[in-house]
């Protein structure tokens, strides 16, 4: 008897999120479900901004002043963000969310110059100091923020608790950024369609995935559009204004956060990003300013 499959929707991190499964009854699916949600939802505790609590927010909170003890996870966590910031040429800077204190993506307004300039001062990771366990942000005002590849991180632990408990067919969505335990319990590989940046019920493409994870980074999701010009939430952390050469960049990856790192990369390297792509290994859907698609080897399943 094949399994049936079960549909978990849910909330967290700011997005419509769903656990897909296969499981021998509802009971268990259940179990399994609520289980890889109460990870996503640990991770966002953990590591939210938004919370006074969180290890992100009490690091900030002691910049200029004292360092911070952290555990194994966030110094994993800090040094992948160490290394995607020389992967990126400096591009993928996880103490530039300081800029949103500029940039409110509710309402139409583009700030000065004066106002980026402080802001800028303040983002500059190879400052940060880390040693024995600790971190210590070394100007007041200094954040980190782990919101470029939080959701990733989230959908690959949620789906690796999966696994461990036997789930061999299924998928974590955390708002767009998905990754797959396994294809459906028939062998069918899972039709997945990739958003049209600027029609918000189409899509552009669809593929075929069992294996591995899809992301995605794009100009659609916080932005506002004044004269003609599209001003996303996907900021170049030298110059404090957003990107503006790609509408969106999906990329198929072994892991979520891998994928996730490189889509956004590409888009912070603006016409940078096809070759950055293409150096990369992995398969992409790119949708440049023009609305020209760039792809390699999408089409597929990625093989784990």
């Amino acid at each position: 008897m094949v399994d049936a499959v079960v549909r978990f929707p849910f909330d967290a991190m700011a997005s419509r999120c769903e656990v897909r499964l296969a499981a021998p009854d509802g009971h268990a699916a259940e179990e399994l479900a609520l289980a890889a949600i109460a990870e996503v939802r640990r991770i966002e505790r953990t590591y939210s901004r938004y919370r006074a609590d969180s290890i992100v927010s009490r690091i900030n909170a002691a910049a200029g002043r004292y360092s911070m003890e952290c555990d194994a996870e966030t110094a994993q966590l800090l040094d992948y963000a160490d290394h995607l910031h020389r992967a990126s040429g400096g591009l993928f800077d996880i103490t530039s969310g300081v800029l949103r204190r500029a940039w409110d993506f509710r309402q139409a307004r583009v700030p000065h110059a004066r106002e980026l300039a402080p802001l800028l001062a303040l983002v500059d990771w190879p400052a940060v100091q880390r040693e024995d366990g600790a971190v210590f942000l070394p100007r007041t005002g200094m954040e980190i923020d782990f919101g470029g590849f939080g959701k990733e991180y989230a959908a690959d632990r949620a789906c690796a608790l999966l696994q461990e408990r036997g789930v061999r067919h299924g998928y974590v969505n955390l708002g767009g950024d998905m990754r797959f335990i396994g294809p459906q319990p028939d062998g069918r590989l899972w039709s997945i369609g990739i958003q049209d940046p600027r029609k918000a019920d189409g899509t552009v493409a669809s593929i075929a995935v069992s294996q591995g994870a899809l992301t995605t980074s794009g100009d659609y999701e916080r932005f506002f559009d004044v004269d003609g010009k599209r001003y996303c939430h996907v900021l170049n952390p030298r110059t404090g204004m957003p990107v503006s050469h790609w509408r969106s960049v999906s990329v198929l990856a072994p892991l979520a956060v891998l994928g996730g790192s490189v889509s956004t990369i590409a888009m912070l390297k603006e016409d940078g990003g096809l070759s950055f792509l293409a150096a990369s290994g992995l398969a992409y859907f790119a949708i440049d300013g023009t609305g020209q698609a760039h792809h390699h080897s999408i089409s597929g399943d990625y093989a784990s």
